[in-house]
């Protein structure tokens, strides 16, 4: 899959294991979602646009790179992406954030939207995408469709864990998305959750059951 990154680095792979240990506690979860987050972060965003500005630094007068353009739109698919905006925040403070928000029917295992708003102009924003869990793909297909539906075009997804199952249909129904998982896992059990996986994220960030 030509638009899919597998961000395997050490320390992605240590920290998803303290993520995936029933051990972990609530604070340190999210704690470690955050630091994951930061580093994905540096990766998905390698490509954005740069402009020259001269500067003076303590010895002289020089011409630097800045970003250019509108900051990008971070949309996490609530709840459990919102685990994952400040991580993103941290390396650029000057983002938007909109909020999209689905639940999963549990007898069909289809998604359920039920809140959509987004930052003004964002047809002309990089858009970021994130949630923590991949798993059948539907939350994340219908989570861009709204977003394209609302003009977003430079669209990208951000998650920790995949199955295979949700990698594919989501690079199907949106091959021109960029696509960036810290880990590919197993696949998925008979109710549709990640194997190996960590658990619930919603669950396991806001300490809910």
């Amino acid at each position: 899959m030509e638009n899919v990154t597998i961000l395997n680095h050490p320390l992605i792979q240590h920290k998803t294991t303290i993520l995936r240990q029933v051990s972990t506690g609530n604070r340190e979860f999210r704690e470690v979602v955050k630091e994951i987050t930061v580093l994905m972060c540096y990766e998905a965003l390698r490509d954005l646009p740069l402009k020259d500005i001269e500067i003076e630094t303590p010895l002289t007068k020089t011409v630097k790179k800045t970003l250019a353009g509108k900051s990008p739109a971070i949309v996490p698919i609530l709840r459990a992406g919102l685990g994952m905006v400040d991580g993103m925040l941290d390396l650029i403070p000057t983002a938007k954030v909109g909020h999209i928000g689905m639940y999963r029917d549990e007898e069909t295992m289809q998604p359920q939207p039920y809140y959509c708003k987004l930052p003004e102009d964002i047809d002309k924003r990089q858009i970021i995408v994130v949630d923590p869990m991949l798993a059948t793909g539907g939350s994340a297909i219908d989570a861009i469709g709204q977003i394209k539906a609302c003009g977003g075009k430079q669209i990208k997804f951000l998650c920790l864990l995949a199955a295979p199952e949700g990698l594919k249909a989501l690079t199907e129904a949106h091959p021109d998305v960029q696509v960036y998982c810290a880990n590919l896992d197993d696949g998925l059990n008979e109710h549709c959750y990640i194997l190996p996986g960590l658990g619930d994220a919603g669950d396991r960030i806001f300490g809910t059951k």
